[in-house]
């Protein structure tokens, strides 16, 4: 217990599926979370459910203003900033030839300039105490060709370079604020299941035969070990969750 006692997460995309499970995990663990979803009663419901740890705000990620409004919040209730996770996503299943420019446009705007907004405006108040971490959800579709997800693959190739090029730019300005991705195969989400056409359905445990989604906890477990100072060495990485689908010869 403990493991990220006295910090300030916010996690995007917090209403439900992985940004929900990120924000109870890390409760768990002594953080206070501000659970932010473009649908407040989503957030809210995360929150009511985690308790005295957490507050829900509404937030649309491809909105400046917004995020700038959601900051100050923090930064006027709280004073600090310890933990930011990037979790925000829709998808969009599309090849190239299928995806119209505005489609395109509405993909990126949540998960590229969603991503770009909140580091850019978490870095200055992480800078104003210890520092802190970031966790951006990217995917394994910004590493393999998938045709059928062409602009969320898109979207998560740029949530991947830009993590690793703010990881370096911390480093050189001395900000005590490392940033590094997560790169989830499928995982038991209601993003998934609506990607795919189909109901939701269990997630044994124990080890998973290839194939089988993961649940969100596995996902929310590797964002925890990310956000607190265990990992104080890993910076810049890409830490893929998938069973293996990436390494597979066939």
């Amino acid at each position: 217990m403990g493991r990220v006692e006295g910090k300030v997460a916010l996690v995007t995309g917090g209403g439900s599926g992985l940004g929900a499970a990120d924000c109870e995990a890390l409760a768990a663990e002594g953080a206070t979370v501000v659970v932010t979803d473009v649908k407040q009663d989503t957030a809210q419901t995360v929150a009511d459910r985690i308790g005295s740890g957490a507050i829900a705000l509404a937030l649309d990620v491809s909105s400046e203003e917004q995020w700038q409004s959601v900051i100050g919040e923090i930064k006027d209730r709280f004073g600090r900033l310890d933990i930011l996770v990037n979790n925000a996503g829709v998808v969009l299943n599309a090849d190239v030839e299928d995806t119209s420019l505005e489609k395109f446009r509405w993909v990126n705007a949540i998960m590229t300039d969603g991503v770009f907004l909140g580091i850019k405006y978490a870095i200055p108040l992480m800078n104003e105490n210890d520092g802190g971490s970031i966790v951006n959800m990217s995917s394994t579709g910004a590493l393999l060709g998938y045709p059928i997800f062409f602009a969320y693959s898109a979207a998560k190739g740029a949530v991947r370079s830009m993590t690793k090029s703010v990881a370096v730019m911390c480093q050189e300005k001395g900000y005590k604020i490392r940033c590094n991705s997560v790169h989830p195969g499928a995982i038991e989400t209601p993003m998934v299941q609506g990607a795919e056409g189909r109901e939701a359905k269990p997630v044994a445990e124990g080890v998973l035969p290839p194939g089988m989604p993961g649940a969100p906890k596995d996902v929310a477990s590797l964002v925890l070990y990310l956000a607190s100072d265990e990992s104080r060495f890993v910076n810049g990485a890409e830490l893929v969750i998938d069973n293996g689908v990436t390494i597979r010869p066939f």
